[in-house]
């Protein structure tokens, strides 16, 4: 590896975590496209990466808005035992596609999603029925 590849990969990794504590993205859709595009990383060790970097940058972001009281820790704990089953499933049928198909997968996922973001498609909660929550 390159000191202009470890550099590329200190890049991703600040624009993935930029994304994630901005946006509140996990930071695969920065990250995932950079190193299969930027790097040349096969897509199905570039989903794998992504999945193991964003632990601590989930940790760190998690805390942030926690101290500011914007996390419902019930809902979080829902969507998480949800999100280990589906990432179990999703991880073992990933496996099991080409690595072409699974990158136009991606990517048709990405395009899905910014069309509905940029059309404003929804479901929206008000800020009153949607309160800041800070559970302990």
């Amino acid at each position: 590896m390159t000191a202009l590849d470890l550099l590329a990969l200190g890049a991703i990794g600040l624009g993935a975590g930029f994304a994630a504590g901005l946006l509140g993205v996990g930071g695969g859709i920065v990250m995932v496209p950079a190193l299969v595009l930027v790097l040349g990383f096969d897509q199905h060790v570039a989903q794998g990466t992504s999945l193991v970097v964003i632990i601590p940058a989930a940790l760190a972001g998690s805390v942030t808005h926690y101290r500011n009281g914007r996390v419902s820790v019930r809902d979080a704990a829902l969507l998480a035992a949800g999100g280990i089953g589906g990432a179990l499933v999703g991880s073992i049928s990933a496996l099991s596609v080409d690595d072409t198909v699974l990158r136009r997968l991606f990517g048709a996922f990405l395009l899905v999603v910014a069309a509905q973001m940029v059309l404003g498609r929804g479901r929206r909660r008000s800020e009153a029925s949607n309160p800041p929550i800070v559970e302990a």
